[in-house]
This record gives structure tokens, sequence and C-alpha cells, in this order.
């Protein structure tokens, strides 16, 4: 081919990765799904467009390609040999290394695209509880990928300052609640496979026993890397249609509910190779729970679980039990995600949503069920008295 061919080519191939550039620093400074899905738009567009352009065609996306960019192919009728088979001349390989491709922007742009994939695919699936085993799977496909491209950068250290902070839970293939050192404590007391099966049908059939609650914001709050509170949001519906009482024959209930949350604390310590916790669980109580009088009790401080003081009991009174300190391992780590692991490999995603590390004290909560706010709707949308 020519060199104004050549050339053409590469500008064509400059243009489509400076608008991804253009739309991964969109996307940075907003900081919301909103930049990512605007990207995404941009690819599908792209795409379209470069398919009715001679000469040039992008290779579908494999596993490879979608975490190394730089080695997209262009195909052109003059670098293919009889056999089919692509031969670039030196020269024009030597061009396309120095363009582009070549640039640390390129992992930049292959990492956001994969988070945006991720997020669509997390909030579709509500943090992965309606994920069927196909949707789990292609998950499971994208997290490794941005796993290997930590792997080519620099592995997460659990001594890292991004740690500490807020963090919220996206996305997880296994139950929600299982990111709380106190779930993780359970699972470490199995000691075979087959206790590890028994504990896992057990953890599905808690969900399922509570499946009229709603699961809230499920969260961890890192303190300086030496402390970890798991804050686990729930509510669940108070005043069910009685109908002996109330004269309503449908099924359903009146909208008061019972709101709370599970708050368990552990201490966090790096391990030999710094790249995984170990888990020593401290206490779980609950908080914010807006049931008149129960709420009082609740926030007295001997109303906690104090795991470690019934651990000593266990280890005195049964020569055979050893406290459980579970290891969480993360895979993956920036500025806005964290993917980490526990024992099993079950997979938890994070993103960061405030640097600060004061776990929330819910005393925005009113101990009224929910019937402060009920009173207060029909009165704006009915009576509107207002004094």
């Amino acid at each position: 081919p020519s060199t104004e061919f050549i050339k053409s080519r590469l500008l064509q191939v400059h243009l489509y990765w400076g608008g991804v550039y253009f739309f991964q620093r969109i996307s940075a400074k907003m900081r919301t799904s909103i930049g990512n899905i605007c990207l995404i738009v941009f690819f599908i567009y792209t795409n379209h467009v470069f398919s009715f352009i001679p000469g040039i065609q992008r290779v579908h996306h494999d596993n490879n390609q979608l975490r190394h960019p730089t080695k997209y192919v262009l195909q052109h009728k003059s670098f293919m040999s009889s056999s089919g088979e692509i031969s670039v001349p030196s020269d024009v390989e030597e061009a396309i290394s120095q363009s582009i491709f070549t640039s640390d922007e390129n992992n930049n742009d292959s990492n956001q695209l994969l988070l945006a994939q991720l997020l669509l695919s997390s909030s579709s699936t509500d943090r992965g509880q309606l994920a069927s085993t196909e949707e789990k799977e292609k998950m499971e496909l994208l997290i490794q990928q941005m796993e290997a491209i930590q792997d080519e950068s620099a592995q997460p250290t659990m001594k890292d300052k991004m740690m500490t902070g807020t963090w919220d839970l996206v996305y997880s293939d296994t139950q929600l609640f299982r990111s709380s050192p106190f779930f993780m404590a359970g699972r470490a007391v199995c000691k075979t496979t087959e206790e590890a099966e028994r504990y896992d049908w057990f953890c599905d059939m808690h969900r399922a026993a509570l499946a009229i609650s709603t699961i809230g914001k499920v969260r961890q709050v890192i303190v300086q890397n030496k402390r970890i509170v798991s804050e686990f949001e729930v509510k669940v519906g108070s005043i069910p249609f009685l109908n002996d009482i109330i004269p309503f024959s449908y099924s359903g209930g009146l909208p008061g509910t019972i709101d709370g949350a599970i708050v368990s604390t552990a201490d966090i310590t790096p391990t030999a190779d710094g790249k995984s916790w170990e888990i020593y669980m401290d206490t779980v109580e609950i908080k914010g729970s807006n049931i008149p009088l129960l709420r009082r009790l609740l926030d007295m401080p001997q109303v906690k679980l104090e795991s470690r003081s019934l651990a000593a009991v266990l280890e005195n009174t049964a020569p055979d039990y050893e406290t459980p300190r579970p290891i969480f391992t993360t895979t993956y780590l920036d500025d806005k995600l964290r993917i980490s692991r526990d024992q099993d490999g079950k997979v938890f995603v994070y993103t960061k949503v405030s640097e600060s590390d004061t776990p929330k004290e819910y005393k925005e909560v009113d101990s009224d069920l929910g019937i402060g706010k009920l009173l207060e709707g029909v009165n704006d949308n009915f009576f509107k008295f207002y004094i």
C-alpha cells in the first residue's frame, strides 16, 4: 500500500482513540456511570461507522484483546496473503507500534470500558442478586479482565492509603451479607469442603427465609487500614393487611416499615505478602432501628454482641475450637473501585463513595415505624394543614 494509504488509516485510528480518550476524560470528571455510558455509546457508534470504511476493520474483542487494545490489527486486502493470513510490512508494523496504540492511555480506556460494563451489569441485576448463572459467568470474566490489568501494573497492598474510606458494595456473586466480617468468620470455622458447602446452603436458606425484607445499602468503612466496619441496612414491611379487621381484600400491606442496620466491626491486619487482610471479629450490633422503645434498648452499649468474649468461652470449653481469622484478599484497587475475594474466591466489588472513615451513626432515623413520614405525606397531598 502507498504511504498516503497508511497515513490515512493511521489518521482514522488516531481519531478513533482520540474520541475514546475524550470520553474517558469526561467519565473521570463526572465520576458517575453517566460518563461511562457515553463512552460505551461512542464505542458502538464508531464501530458502526468504521464498518463502512473500506480497508480498515477492527477485529472483534476477545478476552485478551479487551485487556490489550494495543493488539488490534488493521486488516486490508493489500496485507493479505494468498492463504488468507495477515502479512504486515515491517515499516507499517513499526508505524503502528509507535502510534497511539502504545500509549498508557489505552489501558485506561480499556479499564474504563470494563468498568462501565461491570457497573451496568451490576445495576441491572440488583448487585448480582437477580443474576442468572450465565450472567454471573459473564461478570466473572469482566472481573478477571480487570484483575489482569492490575497484575500488569502493580498489585494492590492492604497498606495502600486508597483503602481508607467508605465503600459501597455494588456487586457480589454470593449473598450480599457475606461481605460482613461476621459471616466471613462463620465460614472460616468450617474445616472441610463438606462443611463449607453446608454453610453456603445455610446462607442461601437464611436469605430465602428473609425474602420479605429489602436489602438497602451494604458498605464497608475502612478505618486507617486497621479496622473494618460493615454496615448492612435492611427494611421489612411492618403492617400487613388483616382481612378480618381491615376492610381491604387485596394482598399487601400498609406503607409502614421496620428499618435497621446490622453493624459488625473487626480488626484487620495485613498478611505477610501484603495482599490480604486477616480479619479478627469484634462486635455485632443493631443500629438505626425505627421500632419505638426497642430503639432505646438497642442503643445501649451492653446490648452489643461481644464475639471475642464468646470465642474465649468456647476456646476454654471446647479444646478443638480455634477463633476464626478469615482472609480477605483485594485483587484490584484504584481511587474509585475495589475488587475483593473471600477465602473461597467469592467476589465482592465496591465503589468508593467517600474518603471519610467515620461509620454512620443513624441518629437521624426516627423510632416511629415510618408512621411520621406517612402522616406527613398524607397531609402534604390531601389536607395541607400546617402550623
